[in-house]
């Protein structure tokens, strides 16, 4: 029987590209976004049922606990089980610290950390409910590694995510799950270019660390694909990667080191 995986945020950048490369990889595919990205994710959908793998929408918010249930309960009844769960969903902002509301950082709370939580703990709950272990992945950042001017919300949640990722792996491992979390630097999406635009009216200097970051003397510094992100995704979830666990995974070409 084909593995099952749920990837959130799936209708376009890093969540699409997950999608794809898990379908490629014999994966039957749970899609996730908000009804908004609802055409969006009809699209993937055509391409993965174009792998041959059987696939789902589950349209929902992960910042809501209810439709994180609703999701993960109807990617195992049609589909079978869930296996891999890939909380990628968030969102990002771009604002001094003394201009960030009260309303703009809880939002950012609400999707990057209290969704992937949601998507942690009720994709745990099957898992062991299933009783054959199972991989959890979620999403961070550099920025959940280093604090970045104009960032400040953003790299909040990202460092939040990282300790997620740490405990969920400590408490999961006897039932053999996995808890891993990939840490991109840039990222040709539209969230890259909306930050690239956002910074550069605000701060020059950051906006030029964005694009070097330190990197001039390491040539094989370079913006990442959504394709390298989910080429490692793809080595996370498979068996070779069974000793790897609360891990933040750095994929940057160079542009940070931990």
């Amino acid at each position: 029987m084909s593995k099952v995986a749920l990837i959130t945020g799936a209708a376009r950048g890093i969540g699409k590209a997950i999608a794809l490369r898990l379908a490629h990889d014999g994966y039957q595919i749970a899609l996730n976004d908000i009804s908004e990205m609802k055409k969006e994710l009809e699209d993937v959908q055509r391409e993965i049922i174009g792998t041959g793998q059987q696939t789902l929408i589950c349209l929902g918010d992960v910042s809501v606990e209810d439709d994180v249930i609703k999701m993960v309960g109807l990617t195992a009844q049609i589909l079978g089980s869930l296996d891999v769960m890939i909380a990628n969903a968030g969102v990002c902002l771009v604002k001094s610290l003394i201009e960030t509301t009260g309303e703009d950082f809880h939002r950012l709370l609400s999707i990057n950390v209290d969704g992937v939580f949601f998507c942690y703990k009720h994709a745990a709950l099957q898992m062991i409910k299933q009783g054959r272990g199972g991989r959890i992945i979620g999403a961070s950042s550099v920025a959940g590694k280093q604090g970045w001017k104009l960032l400040s919300g953003y790299s909040t949640t990202k460092f939040a995510v990282r300790g997620l990722t740490q405990s969920a792996a400590l408490e999961l491992m006897e039932y053999n799950i996995t808890v891993n979390a990939y840490a991109p630097g840039g990222v040709e999406t539209d969230m890259l270019s909306s930050i690239r635009e956002a910074v550069a009216k605000r701060a020059p200097e950051t906006q030029k660390g964005l694009n070097e970051s330190g990197a001039s003397s390491r040539e094989i510094a370079k913006t990442s694909s959504t394709d390298d992100i989910a080429g490692l995704v793809s080595y996370l979830v498979s068996p070779q990667a069974q000793m790897i666990t609360g891990q933040s995974v750095s994929i940057n070409g160079g542009r940070y080191f931990d």
